[in-house]
């Protein structure tokens, strides 16, 4: 357990009486990429949610390097060590590039990654740190929401949907650069809608079907019908 980032056990999250998670458990060890699989409303992001505090769960727990984290604030949970790359990215729209990825720094956590280290993955940012963001193209744009998470030092990052509205060859760059991102040791959860993806990149996976676990383990341990069949509930 000495190794292990994360441990969800038995998780159950609501929104008011509807229950989105049941009894989720999954862990994470330092320096794995777990991938998170489902369609449309299985819970992943709700799952993310509950990781960083901003929803609460009404049972389970959810614990970080041993430290149970699921009663405590999303900005605690930030400065224990948790970064998430959201969904749409969200950056700052009145700030520049470099303005951005400076608040990411902003819990003054030790570790690797700086700015001169985020401009050396990805140089385009330090060519363009004084364009405001959002004037970037949709894959910088999505460099520039990795490199804000990364300059949190986390020793968990959450990527959701990394892929989500970018052209097949941008996405194909991003997923080149994961090796460099990952290379410290950190611990990854990838939501990822492109299944044959994510299981190519990840150690593990866990499938969620309707706020359940439908199938988990090894990326390369189960067929594409075994898969499939998890995917759908079919």
């Amino acid at each position: 357990m000495a190794d292990t980032v994360l441990d969800v056990a038995d998780l159950e999250v609501f929104y008011g009486n509807a229950q989105a998670i049941h009894g989720v458990s999954l862990t994470i060890e330092k320096g794995e990429l777990l991938s998170l699989i489902g369609s449309n409303g299985a819970g992943k992001s709700t799952l993310f949610k509950a990781i960083c505090g901003m929803v609460k769960p009404r049972a389970g727990a959810i614990r970080l390097k041993g430290q149970n984290t699921a009663r405590l604030s999303p900005a605690r949970i930030t400065e224990m060590g948790v970064a998430m790359v959201p969904e749409g990215r969200r950056l700052f729209r009145s700030l520049s590039v470099e303005e951005n990825l400076v608040l990411g720094g902003y819990v003054g956590r030790p570790g690797p990654w700086t700015l001169r280290k985020v401009y050396d993955v990805f140089p385009i940012l330090h060519e363009r740190r004084r364009y405001p963001a959002t004037a970037l193209s949709g894959g910088q744009q999505q460099m520039v929401a990795i490199g804000r998470a990364l300059m949190s030092n986390p020793d968990l990052l959450l990527l959701d949907e990394l892929s989500l509205g970018l052209a097949p060859v941008v996405i194909k760059d991003i997923y080149a650069l994961l090796p460099r991102i990952l290379g410290e040791g950190l611990s990854t959860i990838l939501v990822e809608q492109d299944v044959t993806r994510a299981m190519a990149v990840s150690d593990h996976f866990v499938c969620m079907l309707e706020g359940k676990i439908s199938l988990s383990g090894r990326s390369d341990a189960f067929t594409h019908d075994q898969i499939s069949a998890a995917y759908f509930g079919t």
